[in-house]
């Protein structure tokens, strides 16, 4: 494990030990939305409609970055909504449910489709209804504004809360814990 996580010489992984060792087997990363990816904050417009969402550009290239190394990132959300299919469709991510009631059973045919177990994912979630799409996963992470029951059932807190840089902090953790994150970055400094 290393010494140092991040540029303010704090190290969030003392506090959970065995965070280490579980990004460093992580073969696709999925995500909640609300609250995961944004803030968790919904804007309704005059007509009564969703009209904004705001995404952490962070987040995106952490993403992408991901994606390098062969490891793909799966959205599986409750809501449906257009703005979240067209980040998705900027950032590459292939497996988007949207709309999902069980998130278990999206999670299972994401895990089935890409011939992994369980055990080979991340999961991120911020509430109750992550919960059981977390249960089996291999490392259950949630931001650090999620609900007192999901930090309860996690195996990682981000320092951050969601929408703000919280999935970049799980990304680059899995990159460092998979020895990826300095040939990533000796890549952009040339």
């Amino acid at each position: 494990m290393p010494t140092a996580f991040n540029t303010h010489n704090t190290n969030p992984l003392a506090q959970y030990p065995q965070a280490w060792e579980r990004a460093g087997k992580v073969k696709l990363l999925v995500l909640d939305v609300d609250g995961v990816l944004t803030d968790g904050k919904v804007w309704i417009g005059a007509d009564g409609k969703e009209s904004l969402k705001a995404f952490d550009i962070q987040d995106g290239l952490g993403i992408k970055l991901l994606e390098q190394c062969g490891i793909p990132t799966a959205i599986i959300t409750g809501r449906n909504s257009k703005m979240v299919l067209a980040r998705c469709e900027e950032l590459g991510i292939k497996h988007v449910h949207m709309g999902v009631e069980n998130k278990a059973l999206a999670l299972e045919q994401v895990i089935k489709s890409q011939g992994l177990s369980p055990a080979d994912c991340a999961v991120m979630g911020d509430d109750w209804p992550d919960l059981q799409m977390m249960k089996n996963a291999g490392f259950k992470i949630c931001p650090a504004q999620a609900h007192t029951a999901v930090k309860e059932f996690v195996h990682f807190i981000t320092p951050q809360s969601g929408g703000n840089s919280a999935v970049r902090e799980v990304c680059d953790l899995i990159l460092k814990a998979q020895n990826r994150y300095e040939e990533l970055l000796n890549k952009a400094r040339s």
